[in-house]
Order: structure tokens, then sequence, then C-alpha cells
């Protein structure tokens, strides 16, 4: 099963948390403060983090910016684990990389749904595609996470990543908003389908001329093109 690191301060959800991760056969770590949780994680190479954004010595969200940031770390799926619901806190969250975002308090069960569900997602891009690609314009390299337009690497967010691999991978299949705010996003978030449309924006013009290929299609969603050929731009 998998590695999964748990940055929590709170000793009852440690508890909690890692006697039922043990429980479906995963490997635990458990940390009480960021600097511990960087240094776990930079150490043990889990396949997963579940990150309180409370911590005492750090911000949850810096903890995640930096994991992001370094190439040795920014495979590692996140899942914050915090107090606030509001959709700004969300977005925020994501826009730093995050895979997941579950409020607390929370359900055990669904927490462990969500873990399932996103170790599940990253074992399947893992060795269910191809580690790069080339279409027109724009080359990918997956395992580095780099991306680039007209031989100009761009600087893309995890999430943006995550959203332009999702589109590719079902090129000339469109993708309701719904659908990938749940796949995107996490199962079932909470959060408006304008941040869809924000994001797509916002890729479309880190692409430059290669955002041609993310097509709208009106009232439904998005589809990437099946042949860089047949785009106009």
């Amino acid at each position: 099963m998998a590695r999964i690191l748990v940055i929590e301060d709170e000793p009852d959800i440690q508890q909690v948390l890692e006697y039922n991760l043990r429980e479906k056969g995963h490997k635990v770590f458990v940390a009480g403060k960021g600097e511990e949780g960087l240094r776990l994680a930079r150490e043990k190479r889990p396949d997963l983090i579940l990150l309180d954004l409370m911590l005492p010595d750090m911000a949850g969200t810096e903890i995640c910016r930096t994991l992001k940031g370094d190439a040795a770390t920014r495979t590692i799926q996140i899942i914050m684990l915090t107090a606030k619901g509001e959709e700004i806190d969300r977005v925020v969250g994501f826009e730093l990389g995050a895979d997941d975002y579950v409020v607390k308090p929370f359900s055990v069960r669904e927490l462990l749904l969500r873990v399932q569900a996103i170790l599940r997602r990253s074992q399947g891009s893992e060795h269910g595609a191809a580690q790069g690609f080339q279409f027109g314009t724009l080359r990918v390299d997956r395992e580095a996470h780099r991306v680039w337009a007209a031989d100009t690497e761009l600087e893309l967010t995890a999430l943006e990543f995550k959203l332009l691999m999702m589109l590719y991978d079902r090129k000339n299949r469109v993708q309701t908003r719904s659908a990938l705010l749940s796949d995107v996003w996490g199962i079932d978030a909470d959060i408006t389908t304008r941040t869809v449309d924000t994001h797509v924006k916002r890729l479309r013009e880190k692409l430059g001329d290669a955002g041609v290929y993310i097509e709208t299609v009106r009232g439904v969603g998005y589809r990437f093109a099946d042949n860089p050929e047949e785009t106009s731009g």
C-alpha cells in the first residue's frame, strides 16, 4: 500500500488518522510540527501527505508551497486539513498545489475514501500514461512536471498542470465543468464552476498560442483538440 505522512499537531486527530490508515494497510509517519513534517517529507518521500494548516511553528500553506516548489517533492499528493471552509480558502489551497481539501470536523470514513481516490488517480497516471508528449507547439515532460510552448518553458502551478493533463488525456472528448471540478479539484469539491473558467482562462494565457488547443464547448465545458492542425489561432 501507500506511504502516508500525517502532519498534525492535535494528538487525538494524530492517533485516529494513524490507526485508521494503518488498518487500511498503509505505512504511516507522523509529525506534530511543520519543520519536522518537512524533514520527514524529504527523507521518507511519502506518496501522500495529510497536512493540517494550523501548526504551532509554521503555516501549512507554507509547507505546501515549499514541497510543491521543490523538484524532489512536488509530485507528493497533499490533502489539506483545516477548520477554514470558505471558498476563498479552498481556492488558495488548490492554487498552492493541494490535491484535496477537507474541512474539520471531518468524517474519517470520507477522508479515507478521498485518500484512496487520490492514490488511485496518481497510480493510474503513473502507469497508464506516457511520460512525455509533443502536441503541435506544446511539449510536456510528465515526470518532471515541465511544460514548454514554442520551446519556451512555462511556469504552471501544480493545479494548472493537473488540469492540462486531464484535458489532454481525454482529448476530443468534452469535459463538463462539474466533471473537471470532481476529477481535478477532488471528490465533489464544494466550489463554484466559476473556478474552472478562471483556471482555464489563466492556463490558456500561460500557454500563449498553444492555448487554442483548449476549446470551449459553449454551455457545456471544455475539450482538448484532437489534432493541432485543426485548431485556429
